[in-house]
């Protein structure tokens, strides 16, 4: 049976993306070749990766969400600072971080997590740390490289002037090219007003 590869995700508005791409050009001059930068329209808040599902269980998926958004309202959220994974010594991913109601997003990821565990979907073991990926470091630059590049990260202050208004999630396909992925919606689950 072919499989399809997906995630689950918050979407953002256009005005962030633009933003975001702006963000990485003033950082591309700074790290050279060795990092391999997100397209501005791929950027994405993912809540859980679920790798290679069949088609029939989409339906099942769409319902775990629902359940896990039935109580929770619409909230903002807003991008602010630049963050790195694992340490500023061993770059591997470069982050933008969120601020507003990241108690309404940590529950609902929590309750995603834990009704994709009801239906044969294993809970993620790491702590869940919303981010957004700007950037993957393909191979470690010279220790001096890396050093001029992590100053340039800390002495970047970066806070959007948008908001996030999250009102839907998505069930998004990943389809992996030469180029980069391609993401497209597989269904979204709107949050109810209550």
């Amino acid at each position: 049976m072919e499989t399809i590869r997906s995630f689950i995700a918050i979407d953002l508005p256009d005005e962030i993306r633009t933003e975001l791409g702006e963000l990485q050009k003033s950082l591309k001059a700074g790290a050279q070749n060795y990092v391999k930068w997100v397209s501005p329209d791929s950027i994405h808040l993912t809540l859980k990766f679920l790798g290679d599902i069949a088609p029939d269980k989409i339906e099942a998926i769409t319902g775990a969400i629902r359940e896990s958004v039935e109580n929770i309202p619409p909230f903002v959220l807003q991008i602010k600072g630049l963050g790195v994974f694992p340490n500023l010594k061993r770059i591997q991913i470069i982050w933008v971080g969120l601020t507003g109601n990241l108690e309404s997003l940590q529950r609902i990821q929590k309750n995603i997590e834990e009704n994709l565990a009801i239906i044969d979907y294993p809970e993620e073991t790491r702590e869940f740390t919303p981010h957004l990926t700007l950037g993957r470091v393909r191979f470690q630059p010279p220790p001096n490289e890396l050093q001029k590049f992590g100053q340039l990260l800390t002495s970047t202050n970066f806070e959007s002037t948008f908001k996030i208004g999250v009102d839907s999630i998505n069930i998004m396909k990943s389809q992996l090219t030469p180029r980069g992925p391609i993401y497209t919606s597989l269904g979204s689950v709107n949050f109810r007003r209550l």
